[in-house]
């Protein structure tokens, strides 16, 4: 017996007792939901967090960008 009939057995059988149960659906959707919050939790600690890599990234790139916005509209009201 290989592992793709275990898969599908268990598969078949969480199936079946959703579709019959409704208490079971119920909590089938709540861990996914559960899943779901996690993950994006997660994924916002990374892109957000002070201490990753990318965020750092992120923040330096924007103050660069400022700071080169803010520089030439310094020059332009310099040359006025």
């Amino acid at each position: 017996m290989t592992a793709q009939y275990i898969y599908f057995i268990l598969f078949a059988f969480a199936a079946y007792l959703i579709c019959t149960d409704q208490s079971v659906a119920k909590a089938f959707l709540f861990v996914i939901n559960l899943i779901k919050f996690q993950y994006e939790k997660y994924k916002w600690i990374v892109m957000y967090h002070p201490k990753t890599p990318w965020a750092r990234y992120n923040m330096h790139r924007r103050s660069m960008k400022l700071a080169k916005e803010l520089m030439k509209e310094l020059e332009k009201n310099n040359e006025l």
